[in-house]
């Protein structure tokens, strides 16, 4: 975890590029710097790998002060990507990603394994682009390599400065997708600077705005399309975005959950369901944690067996705090009527029906035409 405690920057001509910024940075997690030029953003970013000193404030890893760690030493294990790539042109791909294993001394089987698997991980195949220098190359391929050139060392902070903004439409998009597909894999602290909102929107975890050298609002891109802070971060979104915002998970979910206990009989369960008109319904153990989903159908068709042989146990569920568009998707994907929402501890919060996500589609489509407000 990175903690940051009122922080100031002051250049030596007396101006003051950062105000008290108070941030943390989770670990594992996609924090997007951005605001208009100027608003500090990117100077925030160097300061974590010592690119630049601060004046004022305390900088923390892990809980220890950022001024402890040897500027060079932290920046070889700090994963670093820029707008233009930054690949060496006299080098092939191969050695562009192995530059700071090298630097850090592994050996050649080791670095070798490395480089294979992080290229295969971007799908550059290593037999076909690793002996490839940078030129010979798209620039949507060169900013992969750029990429996974960060995660050669396996960083846990990886830095990443506009890294798409120089690409077309398609490739940023692209990448984009796939940057959100690796940090599945990964779970790196990432920190992105971007002047994009759509890119906020779509790859971040923590969404930081800024403006003239302080932070305006931070939150998930839900909280900040949902509960914009003043008119500046309202203007700085979009009233088209503002627009089309689905609403949280909270605001639709039903906290009043019906469930079975899996040692109970099945006659049991089929008659509260029958009762209350439920086709599925979720399956908990004696301490009252999830376990899957059982059907009215398969209950009738199957009361000569035992509760537990007939849950579902395929069903992955809803965790508080799940955007919208995943909860969409989740429901996309699976054929249930109704998912189970889950605390960390695996406690059903509530539960969320298809036939609320279908009002909520039919609502967005409304909002779109100008036609309806969310209720």
């Amino acid at each position: 975890m990175i903690k940051l405690t009122k922080v100031n920057k002051v250049y030596d001509d007396g101006f003051h590029a950062l105000k008290d910024i108070d941030l943390t940075f989770e670990e594992g997690q996609i924090n997007v710097l951005i605001g208009p030029s100027g608003c500090g953003k990117t100077t925030t970013m160097k300061l974590l790998n010592r690119l630049i000193d601060y004046t004022g404030g305390e900088i923390t890893i892990n809980g220890k002060d950022l001024k402890e760690f040897d500027p060079i030493e932290l920046r070889r294990q700090m994963g670093y990507v820029i707008q233009n790539v930054g690949l060496f042109p006299h080098m092939n791909i191969f050695k562009n990603v192995a530059t700071v294993p090298k630097l850090l001394k592994w050996d050649k089987a080791q670095i070798e394994k490395r480089v294979n698997e992080l290229l295969e991980m971007v799908n550059l195949n290593p037999e076909q682009y690793a002996m490839r220098y940078p030129a010979e190359l798209s620039g949507g391929q060169q900013q992969r390599v750029g990429v996974v050139r960060a995660l050669a060392a396996e960083p846990s902070t990886i830095l990443m400065d506009e890294p798409f903004s120089a690409l077309d439409p398609i490739s940023r998009e692209q990448l984009q997708d796939e940057l959100i597909y690796l940090q599945k894999e990964i779970k790196k602290t990432i920190i992105f600077v971007t002047h994009d909102m759509d890119e906020a929107i779509k790859i971040a975890d923590q969404i930081i705005i800024m403006k003239d050298g302080s932070v305006v609002q931070k939150g998930t891109p839900d909280d900040i399309l949902t509960n914009p802070a003043n008119d500046f971060v309202k203007e700085f979104i979009g009233e088209e975005r503002l627009g089309n915002v689905l609403p949280p998970l909270t605001d639709y979910m039903e906290e009043k959950v019906l469930t079975v206990t899996e040692s109970e009989p099945v006659e049991v369960a089929i008659e509260s369901m029958a009762r209350h008109e439920l086709t599925e319904i979720p399956v908990v153990d004696e301490q009252r944690q999830f376990v899957g989903m059982l059907s009215l159908y398969k209950a009738i068709s199957n009361q000569g067996k035992k509760l537990e042989e007939l849950i579902d146990r395929s069903i992955e569920p809803i965790e508080t705090g799940t955007n919208t568009e995943n909860v969409i998707d989740r429901f996309n994907e699976m054929q249930f009527s109704v998912y189970p929402v889950l605390s960390k501890d695996k406690q059903i919060e509530g539960v969320v029906h298809r036939s609320r996500i279908f009002h909520l589609l039919n609502q967005l489509y409304e909002h779109k035409r100008g036609d309806g407000q969310w209720n």
